[in-house]
């Protein structure tokens, strides 16, 4: 790819030998101000009765003063001259950017604009006529709340820019648009609030996308091993939202926002750990009730994981801990099963996590009914076969159920709930001693561009601390605005 030829007919048959063969591709000769030209887009992202309405119908009455004044002189106007006065002396809505290679043409037909080509002229003239179709902002099925607004990002970067930018309506609102080295030229948008944001954490974000090489580029999270090379983490410091709302908020924060053209989920860095616990309701209620949810929030995080490994601990090595009359329960429903507690527990892991898989990858009008029936119909047949017991499958189940309350923290949660299980099994107490361990461990060493995923001060210095595991009134709250990098360890400013 280089300059654009003067030949008109040269450049078309550049354009036609890279889209020729596609169906959607559209290429029409045209006069423009009695000078050959050419219209080129591609049918579905631009619309050529939005071109015609905007621009070609003044082309053609307007040029005339042009054609007539050229001619005047005893001569044709040029391509030159054609193109000088569509870009600089006429009111025709045409993009400030004149399109001067191949590339650039490339670039503006993929993004939905349409081309105007003069002949005797090495550059291109380029009109937003887009007509691309996309899904209609609604709500985001994954994150659900009370009040606040119902938008959702769409799976245009160009939809979901706006969005942002009618939330946050200061000149502080930086976009950055570029395309990711990738074969597909996928388009991301980088997105900070200058002022707030550190802008040496700004320009390594920069850095670092416009080196990442992925080989498709699908969704935001696709970013995240060139933004944080780890070869294995089991806690990531990064936060996704589908919601414009959240994403304000957060850059008004001091966060850095990643989007990708074509997903609507949104990459937000640095995350803590206290944010997968956090969500818009917390604000819009009382300080009580979101204290309240917050420390249930916690406990079901912990519920989810160590419920079931304690369970088979006390179980197994530590009976005498048990209640005796749940003992004698617990006993009974064991020895009608032909499997020990600790192998139905796994079993019955694995089983909902089948279940809820299959409820996802179905279609959405049979995903709920099948993983609900199936979990009804498995559970009730294994109790009825004496496969399993009851106090087992009762225990799996809260915790299945209790991990959803921070749908955001899924992954890990489920993953250390079978290590949970498998260590206390296998070493009773000192496994679940240990497994508790790696879990702090896990989460104290993670952090992201300075920004510990953990408060910085332990839990006896600042334990309630203004909007921690506990808030505290939205106006005292206000008094002193939360920035991310006021987290930063002192001595670690610029490491990842």
């Amino acid at each position: 790819m280089g300059q654009l030829a003067e030949k008109l007919s040269e450049n078309l048959a550049a354009l036609d030998t890279m889209f020729g063969a596609s169906a959607d591709y559209y290429a029409k000769r045209i006069t423009v101000c009695g000078c050959d030209g050419a219209i080129v887009l591609f049918d579905g992202m631009a619309s050529l009765s939005s071109l015609w309405t905007m621009a070609l119908d003044a082309v053609d009455r307007a040029g005339e003063r042009l054609e007539q004044a050229a001619r005047s002189g005893g001569q044709a106007p040029c391509g030159r001259q054609v193109y000088d006065w569509l870009m600089y002396h006429s009111d025709l809505p045409a993009e400030s950017a004149p399109v001067r290679t191949t590339e650039d043409a490339v670039m503006r037909l993929t993004a939905g604009f349409a081309v105007l080509l003069v002949d005797g002229c090495g550059a291109g003239v380029a009109f937003s006529a887009q007509s691309l179709k996309s899904r209609a902002i609604g709500e985001p099925s994954g994150e659900g709340n009370l009040r606040g607004s119902r938008e959702g990002f769409s799976d245009l970067l160009r939809v979901n820019l706006s969005l942002l930018r009618r939330l946050i309506r200061t000149g502080g609102l930086v976009m950055e648009v570029a395309q990711a080295d990738t074969a597909m030229k996928t388009e991301y948008a980088l997105c900070y609030c200058r002022g707030k944001a550190d802008p040496g954490v700004v320009e390594r974000v920069r850095r670092l996308l416009k080196g990442a090489k992925p080989a498709l580029l699908l969704d935001s999270s696709y970013f995240v091993p060139w933004l944080l090379p780890a070869k294995a983490r089991l806690f990531t410091p990064v936060g996704y939202t589908e919601r414009p709302a959240v994403a304000a908020a957060k850059l008004c924060e001091g966060k850095i926002a990643v989007m990708v053209n074509g997903s609507p989920s949104v990459l937000l860095l640095p995350a803590l750990f206290a944010e997968h616990f956090e969500c818009l309701d917390d604000y819009a209620t009382t300080a009580f009730f979101s204290s309240f949810l917050r420390v249930l929030k916690y406990g079901s995080f912990y519920l989810t994981i160590f419920l079931p490994g304690v369970f088979v601990c006390l179980a197994v090595y530590l009976p005498e801990l048990i209640p005796p009359q749940l003992l004698y329960k617990i006993t009974a429903a064991e020895q009608a099963t032909p499997l020990p507690l600790f192998a139905e527990m796994v079993m019955v892991i694995l089983i909902l996590e089948i279940i809820r898989e299959a409820g996802l990858r179905m279609p959405q009008s049979l995903g709920h009914s099948v993983s609900l029936v199936a979990a009804l119909i498995i559970g009730d047949a294994a109790i009825a076969a004496g496969l399993m017991s009851t106090p087992v499958i009762l225990t799996a189940c809260i915790t299945s159920v209790a991990v959803f309350i921070t749908p955001s923290l899924y992954e890990p949660a489920t993953l250390l709930r079978l290590a949970v299980v498998l260590s206390a099994g296998l070493a009773g107490p000192v496994g679940l001693a240990a497994v508790f361990l790696v879990v702090l461990f896990s989460l104290s060493g993670v952090s992201a561009f300075g920004v510990p995923y953990l408060a910085p001060d332990t839990f006896p210095h600042r334990p309630m601390a203004d909007d921690g595991v506990i808030r505290r009134d939205y106006r005292r709250m206000s008094r002193r605005p939360f920035n991310i990098w006021q987290r930063r360890r002192g001595h670690d400013r610029h490491a990842g």
